[in-house]
């Protein structure tokens, strides 16, 4: 494949990890709210466990992206 293929794949991954950061503060700041305006200690346990969940999927997919820029980056010096 061409350098510039990768070049370009190595923004898209960075980007995509930027916005992937930014999924996640907007959906802790969610259920921040979510857990300070329920009214039920069981409905606000439930707001918490989903926030982790949720805060837990950004991490792993914020992990995969890192992994996918390390192999484009390993890639390019093998081939270039």
């Amino acid at each position: 494949m061409d350098k510039s293929y990768y070049r370009k794949r190595l923004i898209d991954l960075r980007t995509s990890i930027a916005r992937e950061r930014e999924a996640k503060k907007r959906d802790n700041a969610y259920y921040a709210n979510l857990v300070k305006g329920a009214s039920s200690v069981s409905s606000k346990a439930s707001y918490r466990k989903s926030k982790i969940d949720h805060a837990a999927s950004h991490d792993r997919e914020i992990a995969r992206l890192k992994r996918l820029v390390e192999e484009t980056r390993n890639t390019m010096k093998r081939g270039w």
